[in-house]
């Protein structure tokens, strides 16, 4: 039984540090920025606005049609009252047990891979605050980021890397948590760089067609991204950058013995590996949702 521990009193306590650092560096710029509504929202999320016509007769107010229901419900005696609400309430949890299962496999929907755009969507330069919303997206708030993390902490396990931590769910904890702390200072690293290179941190989809000529762009756009003008292509210095500055500082809580560069290097081999498979999966993500019958939604 391995018995070492990192302990929160030293280098552990960065791993939750660094998060509370990179969202107060964005309140800090968003205070230097004015406030105002981002251009057309980027990658495949668009806003939807609904218009629906008022459904009443005419002449017909919607409080009168509460009168009318509320007759109806006065004509029905308290048993069929009650069948009538559990039957509304089977229908309503049903169509939101199907919502949920839609949205969990609709990779289009960015709920698993982050956002990007469509292949049916213009590429155009993002701003500042759309950076933001991207960087804490990719970071903080999309499940498929947690899901790798998760699957990186078993594989070190099974490993048993590194050897001084224990075996058992304390052990798997600790890897979990150098991993988050290593995957949030890599981001944080590469939105800056990117930022200070006004290089697109989003993946867009192809243009051409074949599984070879988009598994191609998936694999390429791994290494290489736009400048501002969209149009340029440049290789992802934020990208790996940030990933081999997130190997370093990972050495901060790892016991030892480490090697720094040794770290930052497997982290840059590791986001070649990883980055290549996301992408191809969200190059392909229409075919997944055809193959496990999500039907494609409509664009508004």
């Amino acid at each position: 039984m391995r018995t070492a521990r990192c302990g929160w009193s030293g280098g552990c306590r960065i791993v939750l540090v660094l998060g509370s650092v990179a969202i107060a560096f964005l309140g800090a710029l968003a205070q230097d920025e004015p406030a105002k509504q981002p251009s057309t929202p980027q990658g495949n999320s668009q806003p939807q606005t609904s218009s629906k016509p008022d459904q009443s007769p005419p002449g017909q107010s919607p409080n009168d049609e509460k009168k009318d229901d509320e007759k109806k419900n006065e004509n029905l005696n308290p048993a069929q009252m009650a069948a009538e609400k559990t039957v509304q309430a089977a229908v309503a949890t049903e169509n939101l047990g199907k919502a949920a299962l839609f949205k969990a496999r609709d990779w289009e929907s960015g709920f698993l891979t982050g956002i990007y755009v469509g292949s049916g969507q213009p590429l155009l330069p993002v701003t500042r605050e759309e950076r933001r919303v991207i960087y804490l997206d990719q970071t903080l708030a999309t499940p498929g980021a947690y899901m790798k993390r998760m699957f990186a902490a078993g594989i070190d396990q099974a490993r048993g890397t590194p050897s001084q931590w224990d075996d058992g769910w304390g052990g798997y904890a600790e890897r979990f948590a150098s991993r988050e702390g290593q995957f949030i200072t890599a981001n944080t690293l590469a939105y800056l760089g990117n930022s200070a290179l006004k290089y697109d941190p989003r993946y867009d989809q192809c243009h051409c067609s074949g599984f070879w000529a988009r598994t191609r762009h998936a694999v390429l756009r791994n290494f290489v991204t736009y400048n501002q003008s969209e149009r340029e292509l440049r290789p992802q210095w934020g990208l790996y950058g940030g990933s081999f500055g997130g190997g370093l500082v990972s050495t901060a809580w790892k016991p030892h013995p480490r090697n720094a560069f040794a770290e930052g290097g497997r982290a840059m081999l590791g986001q070649a590996e990883y980055g290549s498979l996301l992408n191809f999966f969200i190059e392909f993500s229409t075919d997944i949702n055809r193959a496990i019958g999500a039907k494609k939604r409509k664009r508004e």
